[in-house]
């Protein structure tokens, strides 16, 4: 079955870390794997991403410097660790790749920072 699981999502206190997971099946992350987030009422927005041909990083100024995105290509796993959590970081997470002209999402993950 061709898929993308996220896992590792749930309630952090502010400043707190968690690292979530996109486990693929069927496909691979070869060409990149990205995170996406959306919180309730807005846009969804790219919050790293992976190149697949070098391992490049990138991210949006808002998470630069405490996300951190890798790969495992022997578990076809890509993570997403976050660090110092804030707010204004609760929203669904998702996965996402492309595969064969065909893009590829999780089913998403929640993410809330609360105190």
């Amino acid at each position: 079955q061709v898929q993308l699981v996220e896992s590792g999502g749930g309630l952090v206190q502010p400043g707190g870390s968690l690292r979530l997971s996109c486990a693929a099946s069927g496909i691979t992350f070869r060409i990149y794997g990205k995170w996406y987030r959306q919180a309730p009422g807005r846009e969804r927005e790219l919050v790293a991403r992976i190149n697949g041909y070098d391992d490049t990083t990138e991210y949006p100024d808002s998470v630069k410097g405490r996300f951190t995105i890798s790969r495992d290509d022997a578990k076809n796993t890509v993570y997403l660790q976050m660090d110092s959590l804030k707010f204004e970081d609760s929203a669904v997470y998702y996965c996402n790749t492309w595969n064969d002209g065909r893009n590829y999402w999780g089913q998403g993950t929640q993410v809330t920072v609360s105190s």
